[in-house]
C-alpha cells in the first residue's frame, strides 16, 4: 500500500512537470484587443470550442461516512488517488467531459471512466467559473458496475490556458452504496 502511494505521488509530480511544460507557452501569452496597437481590452478566460486536459488528484469516501462526517471516519475510509480527464466545450457554458483514475492498481489500472455534460457560469472577468455535471459511467475495481453521478465544482483561471478546479461529486453504482468522489486539479485548456 505505501509502495502503491509512492509511485502514484510520483505519477502525479511527472504528470504535473509534463503539463507545466506544455502549458509554459500559454503562461505568457500576452492580451489581444480588437485595437490593433492596443494590449488593455479584457481576456476572455472561458470560450467557446474550447478543449482542456486535466490531471487531478482524487479522494472519495464511503455512503455512511458521507451520512456521518467525522475526521476519523474521513481518515480510516477515505481513498486518494490520480486521474486525467478531457472536456470539450460547445459554447462558453455547455460542455462534455470524460475522466479516468485510479486509486489502487493492485488489480484494475483504471478503477473508473465516466463521461458528463457540464453547465460552466464563468462569473464575468474574474477567472472564477461554477459549474454543474451529471453523466454516468463503468467503476472496474472491487466491484464492476456501471454508476450514474452529479456533482458541482468551481474552476479559477490564471490565464485563459491555465487554472485550477476543485469538484466533488456523488457516484451511485447500480447495486452497491453510492460513496463520494472530490478532484483537486490543474486544467491545460487549447
Amino acid at each position: 500500500m505505501a509502495a502503491m502511494k509512492k509511485i502514484m505521488k510520483h505519477g502525479i509530480l511527472v504528470g504535473g512537470t509534463i503539463l507545466m511544460l506544455v502549458a509554459r507557452p500559454a503562461w505568457g501569452a500576452e492580451k489581444v484587443g480588437d485595437d490593433p496597437g492596443t494590449n488593455n481590452a479584457p481576456r476572455d478566460h472561458y470560450r467557446a470550442h474550447e478543449l482542456s486536459v486535466d490531471v487531478f488528484g482524487t479522494g472519495s469516501i464511503g455512503k455512511y461516512t458521507i451520512n456521518h462526517p467525522s475526521t476519523s471516519r474521513i481518515r480510516q475510509d477515505g481513498e486518494l488517488g490520480a486521474g486525467l480527464g478531457v472536456s470539450y466545450f460547445f459554447n462558453r457554458h455547455l460542455g462534455v467531459g470524460a475522466d479516468v483514475y485510479s486509486e489502487n492498481t493492485t488489480s484494475a489500472f483504471i478503477d473508473s471512466a465516466s463521461a458528463n455534460l457540464i453547465l460552466r457560469l464563468p462569473l464575468g472577468e474574474s477567472g472564477f467559473a461554477p459549474y454543474a455535471f451529471g453523466g454516468g459511467g463503468r467503476q472496474f475495481d472491487r466491484i464492476e458496475a456501471w454508476f450514474g453521478q452529479f456533482g458541482a465544482g468551481m474552476e479559477y483561471r490564471f490565464t485563459p490556458h491555465v487554472g485550477v478546479f476543485l469538484d466533488a461529486r456523488l457516484v451511485v453504482p447500480e447495486e452497491t452504496k453510492c460513496y463520494g468522489l472530490a478532484r483537486l486539479g490543474l486544467r491545460i485548456a487549447f
